[in-house]
């Protein structure tokens, strides 16, 4: 058997199982968006991701300083998703002899420009050659506390009756990403969201005070991200496709898809937020109420008449075969 039949997620669960010593300080391990470790006085948060050129941007249509941005934002979506705050983060970069020192100091600015924007420390790391460009940035945070220990969201906390609703809009950065590719300019407005997502660091931790108990950051589509809070949490989830929210932007330029973009596209880095609806809609924004958590399992579309319309398409799946 090869990797690709059982796809990304398939080996992260085979790995779970194959990483059986666990740790006392070690409260949350593999499966949710950040591990968080009991250190002397505080709970650490830690996460990495990484950009692969091919993969995750395209040398000559992604520009340098927006690939930077992206790298760090994208880790610190993780961190907004258990409510913590992003603190320090190292960078391991690979790439070839031959790649312009021009390029890499665009690439470093926009890391730099990211980590002003979230208060974050740029603290070191590594350099390798490789065949293509990779960015890999790991990132430490710490979650915020309450008078009886971390105040976390997480993936497991979704029950019935819960709301679910989600912090902006969904779709713009797919549709931003076919428009690139079909040769639209870098400031395009749909292209600009895709080259540069903005997590709402501070909503996530708001949410977190206030205790809403489960949260996730859409990176791999909204149908996809949910569907690991209805497993880990062992619901089902209904979502109402007219109240997802979807730009006239995204509408006018893909008619037919924008449904899917929205809920398969990825890469939206906004926070799937589930708990109380007074709770969740005390927020600051006030999140979009997009479904609810119910008996079951799965995740479904419905619209307005209750008919399914979930689309086929569930979101991003790295290794997967197709």
């Amino acid at each position: 058997m090869e990797v690709r039949e059982i796809g990304e997620f398939g080996l992260i669960e085979r790995l779970r199982r194959a990483l059986t010593g666990g740790h006392p300080r070690l409260l949350v391990g593999i499966g949710d968006d950040a591990a968080v470790w009991r250190a002397e006085g505080r709970f650490l948060l830690f996460t990495i991701d990484s950009l692969v050129s091919g993969v995750h941007f395209l040398p000559g249509r992604h520009p340098w300083e927006d690939v930077g941005w992206k790298a760090l934002a994208v880790n610190i979506s993780d961190i907004m998703a258990m409510g913590g705050v992003p603190e320090v983060a190292v960078v391991a970069l690979a790439l070839p002899p031959d790649m312009p020192l021009d390029h890499v100091d665009s690439l470093y600015q926009g890391l730099e420009e990211c980590a002003r924007t979230y208060d974050v420390t740029l603290a070191g790391g590594d350099i390798v050659q490789a065949p293509q460009v990779s960015i890999g940035v790991a990132l430490v945070g710490r979650a915020l506390e309450g008078p009886e220990g971390p105040l976390l969201l997480r993936r497991d906390g979704a029950r019935p009756g819960h709301v679910v609703a989600v912090s902006g809009p969904l779709g713009e950065s797919a549709a931003g990403l076919r428009r690139l590719l079909a040769g639209a300019p870098a400031d395009d407005p749909l292209v600009r969201v895709h080259l540069r997502p903005h997590p709402p660091l501070a909503l996530g931790q708001e949410a977190a005070r206030k205790g809403i108990p489960c949260a996730i950051d859409i990176s791999d589509g909204l149908l996809q991200d949910l569907g690991h809070v209805a497993r880990m949490s062992g619901v089902g989830i209904e979502l109402w496709a007219h109240r997802i929210p979807i730009p006239q932007e995204v509408w006018s330029a893909f008619p037919r898809e924008a449904l899917t973009l929205a809920c398969a596209g990825g890469e939206d880095y906004q926070l799937a937020l589930v708990g109380r609806e007074d709770i969740v809609l005390s927020l600051t924004p006030p999140p979009t109420v997009i479904g609810r958590v119910i008996e079951g399992e799965g995740v479904r579309v419905l619209d307005e008449r209750g008919h399914d319309v979930t689309p086929q398409e569930r979101g991003w799946n790295h290794l997967r075969q197709r």
